[in-house]
């Protein structure tokens, strides 16, 4: 959090506050991208309809993403500046709870944002960050996005996607990939892409998403492709949509 923001942690909105200071620490360190402060102001607003909790839906979502990755040969876990500036140690942490790649994947890349978010992400613990090669590209995407690791994103068979990115999801889908979206909005092309999309604030989802790999570890294959085949994801958007509808100002 930038040194001269104090917000006590009974402060009613710390949670949305904290959040929006992690943003701005992260344009100030070069993690984030200025249109990285609009995206998370177009999320907050979704998540304080939601009431700013992880509902039942996006619960049963998170477990099947565990699932997903539990049976994965190849998973891989993107990381955008937003992610890498809200949530560095528990993606981390989820790409050891699940045995995944770590990988760096920019709309607005430079080779300094690269370099800051993998050196970044090696201070909360990761050994190895992909993104740096960027030998391969994603068909059907002209921009940026498309750069990408031959031995991360481009051969992963599972793909974590947080926060929105439609085009590239669409992209991803198309080269027979499993989705795992967070992404607040029900609505975007990301989460209407992803084979798990989940409607959740990026902060929950993550350590949730790790919480469930680690009580699944003991499952059987058959096991977690029971979770995974028992997932409906039109529910999953059905209940998001209609939670966001429902939700209050008060």
């Amino acid at each position: 959090m930038s040194e001269h923001v104090e917000v006590p942690e009974s402060h009613p909105r710390y949670l949305s506050l904290l959040t929006r200071h992690r943003i701005e620490d992260g344009v100030e360190k070069g993690i984030t991208s200025m249109q990285g402060l609009i995206a998370q102001g177009r999320g907050e607003a979704f998540d304080y309809l939601l009431g700013e909790r992880t509902i039942e839906s996006a619960d049963a979502a998170e477990r099947a993403a565990a699932a997903h990755f539990l049976l994965a040969n190849h998973p891989v876990i993107s990381v955008n500046g937003n992610v890498a500036a809200l949530c560095p140690g528990e993606a981390v942490e989820l790409a050891e709870a699940v045995g995944a790649d770590l990988e760096v994947n920019l709309f607005n890349r430079t080779d300094a944002r690269i370099q800051a978010i993998a050196e970044h992400l090696r201070e909360h613990g990761a050994e190895d960050v992909k993104g740096l090669t960027a030998d391969a590209r994603i068909p059907g995407i002209d921009h940026e996005r498309a750069k990408v690791d031959a031995d991360g994103i481009y051969d992963a068979d599972v793909v974590l996607v947080p926060l929105e990115d439609g085009d590239r999801a669409e992209a991803l889908a198309e080269m027979g990939k499993t989705e795992l979206v967070i992404d607040l909005n029900p609505g975007s092309r990301s989460a209407r892409t992803a084979t798990v999309p989940i409607i959740d604030n990026v902060m929950r989802a993550i350590p949730n998403i790790t919480a469930h790999a680690r009580a699944l570890r003991g499952a059987t294959d058959a096991e977690l492709r029971d979770i995974v085949e028992s997932f409906d994801r039109e529910t999953a958007l059905d209940e998001a949509e209609r939670a966001i509808r429902n939700g209050s100002f008060d």
